[in-house]
This record gives structure tokens, sequence and C-alpha cells, in this order.
């Protein structure tokens, strides 16, 4: 059994710690080769903070989420062979070419190589979709949340494919039944209850062309959170949030498998231009519910020059919550601030009242807060994908949401870099002075998302509960 398959989130916390960073970045402008670099984060070692190796793919991908082939919840795979499961192989989609590399980070993490490629008409063919965002290795196969409907229907019926766990191969889509769901973002679960819960952003037509300011006031972005047999991929519930609540996006269940509650974030109100936090959970009657229980309003800004032309009437910046991350241990949730360039973090272990304990700053579309490594240089971009150690002291987080909305965000540029913020195990956090690789360490492509070896908190799911940690709220 691979090591780094833990049966509670108290093993994968008190674990080895994390060496490297696995990190996608890309070339907006197609002409470059898109990456997967590694990072070294081993604190005493000579290249530490520096990328010591890379696998490179064709241009035009746009890289951005991914995951593992394999995790703790291979504990759950009932019927699947067990010998020689490891993870091993990372699944990397190109959002904008629906072309989808498996990366062999093996023998040596330092020089991984493509071992498969599964081009964007298998995915359409097989499954229905295109698109290809978010994975997560799970029960019956590798669960990837496609944005797009199939090939030449882009805005059609999005979903879950399914990859086969050994082989890669496109299995099929996941759902029998739909229901009401049209459109995509994320997905995860509680395993143990049997139960899927997936978000929405939009349709391709509003997101690749960056953000359509006319369809966000007519609502025409995700607003929806659903539930689903996760046996059966049968849709059984939708809970529309409040009204202007626009692009439900990342959602993180409890790590503890026994309990029926978790956080989505969602990105933007047409009210008010706030970002808020929703709770989900269960009732005893096993009806799924959800409350506001984190609002961040919007800050004015006086000068309307600091201000990109998409934001110029509003006169203010939207927090913009594009990514969320719930500890291993549940006891702290991150949310990323991507218009504000703030880090937050919230004590949540009473998750029906966070409390706000820590914060740093960096980048942001008014401000430009500089890295405490270059205090008199502006910082260009912001706090967007945020990924957090399973021990809880360190998170990394990186500048790019996707090329077209960084354009309108960020005109004069997101930068290129990777930061760490240091944690308090009691609450607070600073920004690591030391810690920030960027220009010609990614070769000068656009930083998105970042995967720590051996496992994060958003990666795994667990199939025990860890002792004392209450199953419900």
């Amino acid at each position: 059994m691979d090591p780094t398959f833990y049966r509670n989130a108290a093993e994968a916390v008190t674990a080895p710690v994390e060496e490297l960073a696995f990190v996608v970045a890309y070339d907006p402008d197609g002409k470059k080769n898109d990456a997967l670099f590694v990072v070294d984060l081993k604190s005493n070692s000579p290249t530490w903070g520096r990328v010591v190796g890379k696998v490179e793919v064709p241009p035009g991908q746009e890289l951005h989420h991914f995951g593992w082939n394999a995790c703790s919840s291979a504990f759950k795979h009932e019927g699947h062979p067990m010998e020689g499961l490891e993870r091993r192989y990372l699944i990397v989609p190109g959002l904008r070419s629906s072309n989808i590399f498996i990366i062999d980070t093996k023998p040596d993490p330092r020089n991984p190589k493509i071992a498969k490629v599964i081009p964007m008409k298998e995915l359409s063919d097989k499954a229905g979709y295109t698109r290809p965002h978010t994975i997560h290795c799970g029960p019956g196969g590798i669960f990837m949340t496609c944005l797009g409907g199939p090939e030449g229907d882009a805005d059609g019926q999005t979903g879950i494919a399914l990859l086969d766990h050994q082989t890669f191969n496109v299995v099929g889509a996941w759902e029998t039944d739909h229901g009401p769901q049209r459109h995509s973002y994320d997905a995860w679960w509680h395993m143990n209850k049997n139960t899927l819960i997936s978000s929405e952003w939009a349709p391709p037509s509003l997101i690749e062309n960056g953000l359509d300011v006319e369809a966000l006031v007519q609502h025409k972005y995700g607003k929806s959170l659903h539930f689903w047999n996760l046996d059966q991929g049968k849709h059984v519930q939708a809970i529309n949030l409040e009204e202007g609540e626009q692009m439900v996006l990342e959602v993180r269940p409890t790590h503890n498998p026994d309990a029926t509650w978790g956080f989505v974030g969602v990105t933007l109100s047409t009210k008010d231009l706030s970002g808020s936090i929703y709770l989900w959970s269960c009732d005893d009657d096993g009806q799924w519910k959800a409350d506001k229980v984190i609002n961040i309003p919007a800050e004015p800004v006086d000068d309307p020059n600091k201000l990109p032309p998409i934001l110029r009437p509003f006169g203010a910046v939207p927090p913009l919550i594009t990514d969320i991350d719930l500890s291993v241990d549940d006891k702290f949730l991150y949310i990323s601030c991507w218009g504000t360039g703030e880090l937050r973090q919230y004590d949540v272990r009473d998750p029906s009242h966070p409390i706000l304990t820590g914060s740093v700053r960096l980048g942001g579309v008014a401000n430009h807060t500089p890295h405490p490594s270059q205090p008199d240089k502006p910082c260009p971009g912001s706090v967007q994908m945020v990924e957090v150690s399973r021990d809880g002291r360190h998170a990394y987080f990186t500048p790019s949401l996707y090329s077209a909305w960084d354009d309108q965000f960020y005109p004069d540029g997101v930068g290129n870099w990777m930061a760490k913020v240091n944690i308090n195990p009691e609450g607070g956090m600073e920004l690591d002075p030391d810690f920030f690789p960027q220009g010609e360490e990614f070769n000068g492509l656009r930083v998105h998302q970042i995967r720590l070896q051996g496992g994060d908190a958003s990666t795994d799911s667990y199939c025990w509960p860890s002792p004392a940690v209450p199953a419900r709220l």
C-alpha cells in the first residue's frame, strides 16, 4: 500500500511533510510550451524555493486544475485491485484544448514524464463533455468535472467524466440523471454518506472571452449547489443561493467522512459586489440546506484610475473569491480574494460561526501590495489558487485565474510567481519573506495551480474519521 494513503485526516497531518510542489503554468499567447514545474520545498535544501524540474507540453493548452490518479480514497475503492496502486500520476488537463496529459512523477519526481495523452475527441466521443476542469480520484474511477458539452456544442449539457484508474481511458459520463443541473465547476463528496456535491461557473461562452458584465447582471452565471447520489450518479437536490449570488465555485467538504457539512465559495453578488461563503449541511430528515456564514464586502477606491475599465463604473474592488481551502484537520478555512489581494484565515471549528483569525495581502487590483522580499516593487496579480499543506503549517498560492479574466482585471499583467505563508497552529499567518520563485524560474509563464507531494488539503478523501472528531454540526 502506498504510504501516502492515509486512513484518516489525523494520519495525514502527522505524516512526513512534503518536499516538492508540482505547479502548472501556461503561455496565454500560445507561443511557448505550457509546463508542469517542480519546486523544491525541503527547508534545508540548497535549492529550496527554486524550480528544480519540469515537463513541457505543446503550446495552447492553458493548463489549469489538475490532480492525482490515486489518493487516500483508495481504501474505499470496492472491487478495485489495490496491488501496485500508488499516488504516482498527475492528471493534467488543458482547459482551452480539452487535451488531457497523464504525467508520471516516478521514478524521479524532479524529472516527470508524459506517460499518455488523451485527446479532446476521446473525451467528447466517450463522455459527451469538453473543457476538463477539476480532478478527484474516487470510488469507481477518476472523476473529472468538465465545463463544456460535447465537441460542437460547448454550451450544451456539462458534467463529470470518469477515467479508468489504471489505463486512464475515458469510461464515459458519470451521471445517470442530471435533473436540473446544466453547468459545472467543482465536485467533491461525503463518501460515507453516499453524496456528491457539485457547483457551477457558467457555460464556456461566458467564460472563455472573459467576464460578460451584461450576462452577470442578468444572472446568467452559476447560482446553484447540487447534491447527488454518489453510487448511482443521480441528481437528488438543487439549492439556489440568494438572489444575485453569481459563480458558485470551489466546494470543500469536511475531511471527516462521517460529517455532513462543508463550504462553498461564491465569487460575487450583483447586489453589492461582495463575496461570500456558504455552509451546507444535512438536517435530520436527510434534506440539504445552505446558509451564508461569511460575507466579504467590496473595498471602495477613491481614484478610479487605479481601477481597470471593467471596474471603473463601480468605484470599488470586489473581493472576487476564486478559491477556498479547508485545512486537513478541519480547523481553518482559507479564502483567496483575487480582487483585493487578500488571503483570509477563519477558525471554523464551529462551522456555523466562523471567526476571522488571520489575513495577509499581496498584489490586488488597486494596491499591488509588494511582497516582503521586494518591499519597493508593486506586485502584479493577486492571491488566487491556494493550497494548504497536510500539517497545516504552510500554504502556497499563485496569481493566474484564467487568461481572458486575468487580462480584464489585471491589464498590466498578473505576473508569474508563487508565494508562501507560514501559519501559526493557533491562528494567524504571515508571508514568508524568503520564498518567492518568479519570472524566468517559470519561463515567464502564467502560474495557476499547485499540488503538493504526498497530498494536500484539497486532494484526499479519507475513509475513517479521526479520533475525537465530531461527525455532525
